[in-house]
């Protein structure tokens, strides 16, 4: 996975889990990788991998079953589904949206 300086190792790899969720390669009730093996596998520490964990377990995506590991909690796709949708509306859109009127491009432009 390469890293964008612009935005928080963490929320990244919370992002990439996110999306996985959203693909379906990962599903309600799989296991996911501990915390070291997920910081083994990016190669970041430990710290951040719990932080990316903690963010998704706090939203409901992920949770911990002690003494066993991670896991993709139920209703998690559509968790992801909502919050990603209103962090686009909120976030990207209105950039995107102010940038096509500057352009001067319409919508019936891109969809031709």
């Amino acid at each position: 996975m390469e890293f964008n300086q612009n935005k928080s190792i963490y929320l990244q790899i919370a992002d990439s889990i996110s999306e996985r969720i959203l693909s379906g390669e990962l599903k309600e009730g799989d296991r996911i990788l501990s915390v070291r093996e997920l910081g083994s596998e990016l190669g970041v520490n430990p710290n951040t991998a719990m932080r990316s964990y903690e963010k998704l377990t706090g939203d409901g995506i992920i949770f911990n079953q002690r003494g066993i590991g991670y896991f993709v909690a139920e209703g998690a796709r559509q968790a992801v589904l909502t919050q990603m949708r209103k962090d686009f509306m909120e976030g990207e859109l209105p950039d995107i949206l102010r940038r096509m009127k500057l352009l001067e491009i319409n919508p019936q432009d891109i969809f031709k």
